[in-house]
């Protein structure tokens, strides 16, 4: 039996977490491999190097350097400290030079820059492992094999090469009673440059692990004890998910859930991989699990959430629906902004997006390069929050999206935009922001409680 656990940044942020995380690694039965985030904060420091004109490498090193020290001192002793300061100290050492010899404006130096952090937490978790008197060895994402593709800060996981990768050089160490600690976030293309997979990467990185070995459970280790019902800042009297398939967890990821990673789905539902999210300060409580099955309960609605913060784009020109080229010509300019579009609708003569507020000016810049002659006007309605309805087969259920916009109306709230039918298990829709709390509490009274 093979495990994959990921740690992120909380959860190898101090030495009390390191420990904690390090005892749940070594307490467990079987092949265990972990997956680690850098410490809480390195990584937008090295960041803040790289927008900071003028900072020095020793300015960027100084809080990386001490947080990791400091947690060692507090953790190792004897030979094994003495053994890790000499390698942490090769490796600063290496990232000086790095620092010192590159080009903040290229995004490969960028990718490889931001993606360090995870090389030393990761070195330190493994030490820890060793004074708890577990084999273990740290391993970079070059040396484990993980192979990306795709632009900087954008990366994908290369699976099959991946894959090819990871079972030579890591399932034959899990073999021997050695756990590997494996950096996340990143992958190397073919010219050997780090890719690193986007802010919170590291939970797909360990999806991409349990994929290339076939893991028998990946289990994600964080600061929140599961799913919830709803977010309950929002919904003080939000319950915990025990169980939901991936879809579910997918759809509640990508459009508000600040749980999963929205790519961590796809890599182990491939290969109906379970899924376990747990809180790392509470490794008493079970979590939630996600699997390929349906959930044996019958509930109409098992989430609500919300991304808030977005606006609709809607592009007007005569008879629009009848010139398939004009919708792609659309939609290229878009990809081409780079924009995530969390929803789209048609009709006879418009096309309505729905964006983040943030990629508004840049939209609109790529869509102002279409022909004039071909758009009669492109308005902007800002304000806007993204409500998503989750449930198991949700959409085969008769009647259930009148329920649904009833207890939307009883929030006294308009729908601008609705998305159904691309999902089974979701019902997106779109209301003014000022009314989006209304209406997610209003949902969750009405399908799951107070």
């Amino acid at each position: 039996m093979i495990t994959v656990l990921k740690f992120g940044g909380t959860s190898v942020g101090s030495a009390e977490a390191i420990a904690r995380s390090a005892k749940i690694i070594a307490n467990g039965e079987g092949g265990r491999v972990a997956v680690v985030s850098a410490m809480s904060g390195v990584t937008n420091h090295l960041i803040q190097f790289l927008e900071t004109d003028g900072a020095s490498a020793d300015d960027a090193l100084s809080i990386l350097i001490k947080k990791h020290t400091d947690a060692a001192a507090a953790l190792l002793d004897g030979k094994l400290l003495k053994e890790f300061t000499k390698e942490f100290n090769e490796r600063v050492d290496r990232l000086r030079e790095l620092l010192n010899s590159g080009n903040a404006g290229d995004a490969y130096f960028r990718d490889n820059i931001s993606s360090q952090g995870e090389r030393f937490s990761s070195l330190l978790l493994s030490y820890v492992l060793m004074s708890m008197g577990r084999e273990s060895i740290a391993l970079t994402s070059e040396e484990a094999g993980i192979y990306a593709t795709g632009p900087p800060g954008l990366g994908t996981a290369d699976l099959q090469r991946t894959s090819a990768g990871l079972m030579m050089n890591v399932r034959p160490l899990i073999m021997r009673n050695v756990i590997p600690v494996i950096t996340g976030f990143y992958g190397r293309d073919g010219d050997g440059r780090p890719i690193t997979f986007g802010r919170g990467g590291s939970d797909y990185s360990a999806a991409v692990v349990a994929n290339g070995l076939d893991a028998d459970c990946l289990e994600i280790w964080t600061d929140v004890d599961g799913f919830m019902s709803a977010d309950p800042r929002i919904v003080p009297g939000a319950i915990m998910i025990d169980e939901m398939n991936f879809g579910e967890a997918a759809e509640l990821a990508y459009l508000g859930a600040k749980v999963l990673h929205p790519r961590t789905i796809e890599p182990v539902r491939t290969k109906h991989i379970p899924l376990k999210v747990r809180n790392s300060f509470k490794p008493e409580h079970q979590g939630t699990l996600i699997h390929h099955l349906r959930s044996p309960k019958n509930e109409m609605l098992r989430s609500v959430a919300m991304k808030a913060d977005l606006s609709i784009i809607t592009v007007s020109s005569a008879e629009i629906a009848y010139r398939p080229k004009m919708v792609a010509g659309i939609i290229d300019k878009i990809a081409d902004a780079g924009v995530i579009v969390y929803a789209i609708s048609t009709s006879l003569s418009t096309v309505a997006l729905l964006i983040h507020n943030l990629d508004v000016k840049e939209t609109l810049r790529h869509l102002n390069l279409l022909d004039p002659a071909d758009i009669e006007r492109i308005d902007v309605k800002s304000n806007m929050a993204l409500i998503c309805a989750v449930g198991d087969d949700l959409l085969r259920k008769c009647g259930v999206s009148a329920e649904i916009f009833g207890a939307v109306r009883d929030a006294g709230a308009n729908v601008e935009l609705i998305s159904e039918g691309a999902s089974d298990v979701s019902l997106n829709f779109v209301v003014p922001t000022d009314k989006a709390i209304s209406v997610v509490r209003s949902l969750h009274t009405k399908f799951v409680g107070e």
